[in-house]
């Protein structure tokens, strides 16, 4: 059922694998990757909100709000490049390369979709863990002076 999801994903038979550069074409391909992966694999594609903070504010990370555009006019990370997910194919020439995208939406299903699309184009990118709520939830109050927007 697992690997259906996951073909279905991707909208064809081609699966792009977040953890690693190479594109999985078959099921016998995906079945020797999953025997390969290590926790450290799933581990170097997620970022915790803290993490991203930090990074964000050495200039290192760049955030990806993938959301549609209904959803950020309600609420939005004004630091954020605003890409909906549907135009990130259409877009990626907004984004730098020499930078980590943090993908995120609200929880964290599109930012995989999107985190392993950019790195199957060759960028650096990441899954913001628990999406924007928990980016929101660990700026929320004082925290939000954390976030040295000073540099954007």
């Amino acid at each position: 059922m697992k690997r259906l999801l996951v073909l279905n994903l991707c909208s064809t038979t081609i699966c792009y694998d977040q953890f690693k550069p190479e594109i999985i074409k078959t099921g016998d391909d995906m079945e020797e990757y999953l025997r390969s992966m290590t926790m450290k694999d799933i581990g170097s594609s997620l970022i915790s909100a803290d993490k991203f903070v930090s990074l964000f504010n050495e200039g290192e990370t760049v955030l990806l709000d993938i959301r549609f555009p209904f959803e950020t006019r309600l609420w939005g990370m004004s630091f954020a490049v605003a890409i909906p997910l549907n135009e990130l194919p259409d877009r990626l020439a907004e984004l730098p390369r020499d930078k980590t995208i943090v993908c995120a939406c609200p929880l964290d299903v599109r930012s995989n979709i999107a985190c392993q699309f950019l790195r199957q184009q060759g960028f650096a990118a990441k899954i913001l863990v628990g999406g924007l709520l928990a980016l929101a939830d660990r700026l929320r109050g004082g925290a939000a002076n954390d976030l040295k927007l000073d540099r954007v």
